[in-house]
Parts: structure tokens; sequence; C-alpha cells
């Protein structure tokens, strides 16, 4: 069956479904192709992508429209009760049973149901669900009556299916089951100029909702919303955008402002993706930890240039509040293999490089451990000036983009070059 573009926009309109990217408009396509056909179908996607409305779009263009459509989340039901919500129960099958209660295939009878986050089910339950797709056939928890049901199943997941039957946590026989037709939402950094419509969307919606000022982007704020990974996908990028619209209401956002608002390692981040398991860097970890030191000392050199303006009150909470924000960063520490040195809270007063090892600092190891902290480890100065080493290569030497990327001031730059004897 070909679909239109005029029946694809009809249904972005109804859903308000925002975007061109073709990975978007064939996940629709084949979602109303599939819709007037009685198959399965599992839905797959990282999580905040979108996948919640696509099983409303097969609803709405199949023969069951006029029919119930219910919406489970299997992730977020107790094992122990998932069998009662799903199948029902008999009275008195178990504490607080009460009396008989229908469950969601039951309720749903004739209908679409829709099993978020379907790898979340347990092995037993995940039987019971094989036989409902199988023959239609369920029983209520408590009960030993066969009951029929004419329901259509849905689902999605964020997790690698293929993986977690290999890993025994998922039926195989089930998972062809659910996945006759499988459907991939398109994460949102794999979207383009999606992801820029989709930004102007959410600050005009809130500007129009909270009657507040609107907010602008300039072009260097867009390119970084585009360069920006987005592991929380759409529900990352509207969470971050009200936030701005919030506390920005009426102002241009460039790139230094949209920073303030992201993740300090944003440029970095990269999203938790099904069946990813690649090696931890440890020196990459290492260098995003500077670059969020680097932004301190930013502020820190923000204040003492507007020490003359602030109050000694205000310049205090100021001061206190950076404490707190750098003494944070010990929960970032990363692995005592490879820098123990940032066990120790930095102190405001004292330069990276002058900063000693913490005599006080108390970490669990084993006699592997201790000899790996004799062999591998690193100076603060010596990460520091690998940190800069390393940024100033990828910008071919510039100073100005070098600073930008660490988020410090040229001024700041220009000391440590010099103190690190780095010839420029």
């Amino acid at each position: 069956m070909n679909v239109t573009d005029r029946e694809i926009m009809s249904v972005k309109q109804r859903f308000s479904i925002i975007g061109n990217d073709s990975k978007l408009r064939n996940a629709i396509e084949r979602a109303m192709q599939v819709a007037p056909i009685e198959l399965s179908v599992l839905i797959i996607g990282e999580s905040g992508s979108g996948k919640e409305f696509f099983p409303q779009i097969i609803h709405t263009n199949s023969s069951r429209k006029h029919n119930r459509y219910i919406a489970v989340n299997c992730g977020a039901i107790p094992e122990g009760t998932i069998d009662s919500e799903l199948f029902g129960h008999e009275k008195g099958a178990f504490t607080g049973a009460i009396s008989a209660r229908k469950g969601y295939f039951e309720e749903a009878n004739g209908g679409t149901i829709f099993l978020d986050e379907v790898a979340e089910l347990p092995l037993t339950t995940q039987a019971r669900l094989l036989r409902v797709l199988e023959s239609g056939e369920f029983i209520r928890v408590g009960s030993s009556e066969v009951q029929k049901t004419n329901i259509r199943v849905v689902a999605a997941t964020n997790k690698d299916m293929v993986q977690a039957v290999k890993d025994g946590k998922f039926r195989e026989d089930l998972y062809y089951r659910l996945s006759t037709v499988q459907i991939t939402i398109p994460p949102l950094r794999e979207r383009g100029n999606d992801i820029i419509l989709l930004t102007r969307k959410f600050a005009n919606d809130f500007a129009e909702k909270y009657r507040t000022p609107n907010v602008q982007f300039d072009d260097n704020a867009k390119q970084q919303i585009l360069n920006y990974r987005w592991p929380g996908n759409v529900r990352q990028l509207k969470n971050i955008i009200e936030q701005i619209a919030l506390f920005e209401a009426g102002n241009t956002i460039d790139r230094n402002k949209l920073l303030e608002y992201l993740p300090a390692i944003a440029d970095d981040m990269k999203p938790i993706v099904a069946g990813n398991d690649s090696q931890f860097n440890y020196n990459q970890e290492r260098e995003m930890l500077f670059r969020m030191i680097f932004q301190l000392q930013k502020k820190i050199e923000d204040i003492e240039a507007n020490m003359t303006t602030h109050s000694d009150a205000h310049l205090n909470t100021e001061v206190a509040a950076l404490q707190r924000e750098t003494k944070s960063l010990v929960t970032l520490t990363p692995h005592p293999h490879t820098a123990p040195a940032l066990a120790r809270p930095l102190d405001l007063n004292e330069t990276p490089a002058e900063t000693p090892q913490s005599e006080n600092t108390i970490h669990e190891v084993n006699a592997v451990d201790i000899e790996a902290t004799h062999t591998q480890v690193k100076t603060l100065e010596d990460t520091e000036r690998e940190t800069i080493i390393t940024a100033l290569e990828r910008n071919h030497g510039k100073r100005k983009r070098t600073a930008e990327e660490l988020n410090i001031s040229e001024r700041t730059l220009y000391r440590k070059i010099k103190e690190y004897g780095l010839t420029q």
C-alpha cells in the first residue's frame, strides 16, 4: 500500500509530530502501511525518541480504531503483579484480591494493546503473552478457566532484543512473534535540521502557554544544538528548551549561554545505546573533568573582575556556591588507576598545577589496584597539560578557538601555555 505525502502530513499534524527527516518519514509510512494488516509490530528506538506515537498511528489507521486502545508500561509494574494487571485475577487468588478483576487483555478485547518496555517482562509473563499471540487464549491468575481475547499487540523497546535473547532474558519464540514487523525510530541526533524545528516549537509553545516573551537562538547556538548528541532525544531537548524559555525569556541565546543549560560534558557525552559494550575511555573522562574545572576557574575570574560592583555578602555567596560545585567533582573522579589526584576537591585559591594529593584520601583497593596506582598514575599537572595540548592540536593552534572549547578566557589559556612551556 502506497502512502501519499498528504496522508503522512495529516498524521504528523494529528499527533503533533515535527520533522522532515527521511528516516522519520519512513517510520511513519511503515506504520501506516502495516496498520490495516493484523500483524504484531515491534517498535525499536532509544528512550525519549517518540516511540509512543507509533502504536497510536497504527491503531487509528486500523479496523480496530473504534475499539479500545490501552498503553501499558511493562517496566513500571512490579513483577509480582504484572500477570494480574495483564490477564486479571479471581477473588482470593492472592492476598488483597478481595474481588475478581479483569486484566488489560480482557478490557481491550477487540482493540489494541501497546506494551511499552516489553523487554522488562518476566519470563513467566512472557510465556503467557506468547500464548495470547498464538491462540488468543489466556487464564486469569487463580483460575483454571481458559478465556479468549481478540487483541492486537504492538510492543516497543529501547533494548537490544537480539542480545536479550542470547542472554536468556527474553524468549526467542516470543521475540519472533512480536517482531513480525519492525519499525525503527531514528534518534534525534540523526534527524538533522529537525532538531532546530523542534527547538523553535518547544520555545514557541512555552511562550504561548505561559504568556512570556519568546527566546531566540543565534547561529552559533543553533550549531551547538545540532552538534550535541542528545542522549535523551526529544524528551531531553524539550526539557532543556523549556528551562531556557523560562529563565531567559525575551533574550537571544548564544553558544555560551546555551552551554550553561547543557551538561558540562556536552560535547563528549554519548548516549546509552543498546548493545554498546565499548571499553570506557579514562583519558577522555579526565579531559571532560578538566573542562569542568576550567569552567569553574573562568567563573572565579569573572567574580574577581566584578568585585568592585558586588557586595562582600554577595561575593561570599558566589564563592561558596563555586566551592560546592567544585566539591561535587569528587563524585565524578575517574577510576583510581587513572586519576586519584582528583579525589580531593580543588582549592579555589590554587591552580590545578599547585594542588597536592590529599593525605586523607581513602580508596578501597586490592593488591592489583595498589600496584597499578604506582605504575599508571598521572599527576593533575600532567593531565591538565595534556588536555591543553590536545585541545590546541584539535584547533590547529588557534588560541581563541581552543579557549572557547575549554570554556576559559584567552588570558587564562595564555597563562597556562606560558606556565607549562608550550611553544606557540
